[in-house]
């Protein structure tokens, strides 16, 4: 059973001020040429489709062009969806059972009620039958009432509590389609700029819940990497959606599930995207040699070298400040994302001795700031309440 997988596509996003609809097209037209040519037996997409859960117009035909465009290729090729924390379940499970009739499998939310479950679609090869589950964006409070109105305690246990009631055989060969913050193993997963976490890690879910699957396809994450078990993976986006993603390396994830126990085979095939997003450092007229230098030189095949065409982030490292360097860059880069200034003077701008920012009597300040908020002084009472936290926060007291 070979099948592509595919996650976080946020049509309709923006990078900075730029509009990606030209370069998400294009890399979509790139997944439709190798689905043509390795004709999988399924392609999963694990959230996220939209970058947000009203998208545009012209955010929904470049999706529905990529569904139609796929559903064209023959023999049909199963399309299987799931709705990420960006989507609109409500939207994206629109006309899903009519579209189930052309292969393509929606589940925008997750079971709510007793009476409801996770949609499963069943596939065959020359070994059997494949279960894939589509679990959608779940959060605890979404699944309350799957046991008369209990609340899970964590993410973790919301899953569980969707996955166990589905009384799934493990000795078959089963696939989940999820789209989460998953850990485990003692392992962090990398995250980069244009993630959205909770604070405090409060939406982890730990892989204990799903790794009794031969293969479990995430979305969420927008770095490709193993969460704690080779057969648990984010596969990543197929663009750089931020500058902290310069350094990445996007692909298309192709799984390949041989007999139940045999490891998971999985090859990545390279993606060429109409414009890179790099980060450029150094003096103003270096960066400006380095694109005129690659402006005479062929560097189609030169994956390290800028193109003048590519989303650039720049960072100017000259001590005297040069003239107009905005200005001067877009001679040479059409898509400038920033441009930012890291010299000795902006450093001793940001460095601050420990006398600088001590604060000598919390209390006093506190008092400024409830005088200017509740337009009167603490009372006796509320200062000695007060400073008796200060005190223990300090340690004065036991």
């Amino acid at each position: 059973m070979k099948f592509f997988h595919l996650s976080d596509l946020h049509i309709g996003k923006q990078l900075h001020h730029y509009n990606l609809r030209g370069d998400q097209e294009h890399i979509l037209s790139e997944v439709i040429s190798y689905a043509e040519d390795i004709h999988p037996d399924a392609i999963l997409i694990a959230g996220d489709i939209y970058d947000k859960s009203v998208p545009s117009g012209e955010a929904v035909s470049l999706f529905d062009d990529f569904l139609t465009r796929l559903s064209n290729i023959r023999p049909a090729i199963p399309v299987l969806i799931i709705a990420g924390n960006h989507d609109s379940a409500q939207r994206l499970d629109y006309a899903s059972r009519l579209l189930g009739s052309h292969h393509i499998h929606i589940s925008g939310k997750a079971p709510e009620t007793e009476g409801e479950h996770l949609k499963k679609v069943a596939l065959t090869d020359e070994y059997g039958e494949v279960y894939f589950y589509l679990l959608p964006f779940l959060k605890p409070g979404y699944v309350r009432g799957l046991h008369g109105g209990e609340l899970p305690e964590s993410y973790t246990d919301a899953v569980k509590m969707v996955l166990e009631r589905e009384g799934i055989d493990f000795s078959r060969r089963n696939v989940l389609v999820s789209h989460q913050f998953y850990t485990g193993n003692g392992e962090l997963p990398e995250t980069c700029d244009s993630e959205l976490l909770s604070v405090g890690g409060i939406d982890n879910v730990d892989i204990s819940a799903v790794k009794d699957f031969d293969y479990v396809a995430l979305g969420h994450l927008h770095g490709a990497q193993r969460v704690g078990m080779d057969h648990i993976r984010y596969c990543g986006t197929l663009l750089k959606y931020s500058v902290s993603e310069a350094g990445q390396e996007k692909s298309l994830h192709v799984v390949e599930l041989g007999a139940k126990g045999e490891p998971v085979h999985i090859e990545k095939l390279p993606l060429h995207p109409l414009r890179d997003v790099r980060k450029l450092r150094g003096n103003l007229a270096d960066i400006i040699a380095q694109a005129s230098g690659s402006r005479q030189a062929d560097v189609s095949q030169q994956t390290d070298v800028p193109r003048q065409n590519d989303y650039v982030s720049v960072t100017l490292t000259d001590e005297v400040d040069p003239y107009k360097p905005k200005e001067q860059l877009e001679k040479v880069y059409s898509h400038i994302l920033e441009v930012r200034t890291d010299n000795e003077r902006t450093r001793k701008k940001l460095e601050f001795s420990e006398a600088d920012i001590r604060i000598e009597n919390p209390l006093s300040v506190f008092g400024e700031f409830y005088r200017e908020m509740q337009g009167r002084e603490m009372t006796e009472e509320e200062q000695d309440i007060l400073g008796r936290v200060f005190d223990t926060v300090r340690g004065d007291e036991p």
